[in-house]
């Protein structure tokens, strides 16, 4: 058990072990209710090392009764079924003629992209794209249109993409459990950030892009 490869889904026992809340398990480990949340949203995901290394504190911190849960839920658990595609709100937060992004880290790799969150079963993914970039960023912006949806190529989600206007707001990292850094980057060099190819057409329309 000091050797957990972790998941999203063992993640989620574990917080099951706990027999906590979402909120109460985000509290424990020092991270956000949303990635407590993702996590569930999406068993198959890896969590940055950083929040591995968290999970591996908590449980090796843990009591007897949760390891023993913990340790049964794994033991017990039935093949999962192929997941249905996680849907993500996408903000393409535009400030004059630079777009806000988000820098993420996954084991060696960074990769930058625009602030995202996941959208439940039955939620709005205008406001979730609003209130994810305020959380991540800081920053607060208003939804000038839907550009559209897409089952991305690389993650497999279903995204859903939105052109958003500037409000207010200082961008910082509101969320270090899951960024690295925020920046406002300049559109005419975002092909410095993103690979073009990954970016849904629309959004470079929109954003009028020198790519």
């Amino acid at each position: 058990m000091d050797d957990v490869k972790w998941t999203g889904e063992k993640a989620a026992r574990l917080q099951d072990a706990f027999e906590m809340t979402q909120e109460e398990f985000a509290g424990k480990l020092g991270v956000s209710v949303r990635s407590v949340a993702s996590w569930r949203a999406n068993p198959r995901m890896v969590p940055q090392p950083e929040t591995q290394r968290i999970l591996d504190t908590t449980l090796g911190l843990a009591g007897d009764a949760v390891r023993r849960r913990f340790i049964h839920s794994l033991r017990t658990a039935t093949p999962q079924p192929e997941a249905q595609a996680l849907r993500v709100a996408i903000a393409v937060v535009r400030r004059d003629g630079d777009v806000l992004l988000v820098c993420r880290q996954d084991g060696d790799d960074i990769a930058w992209q625009f602030p995202a969150g996941i959208v439940k079963p039955g939620g709005s993914a205008s406001k979730v794209a609003v209130r994810e970039t305020l959380d991540e960023t800081g920053v607060h912006c208003t939804v000038r249109e839907h550009l559209g949806e897409r089952l991305h190529p690389y993650t497999r989600a279903m995204c859903d993409y939105f052109i958003c206007d500037y409000v207010y707001g200082e961008a910082v990292n509101g969320d270090s459990s899951e960024n690295v850094a925020v920046a406002w980057a300049p559109i005419s060099e975002l092909s410095r950030f993103i690979p073009i190819d990954r970016i849904y057409p629309p959004i470079l329309e929109a954003l009028e892009a020198t790519v």
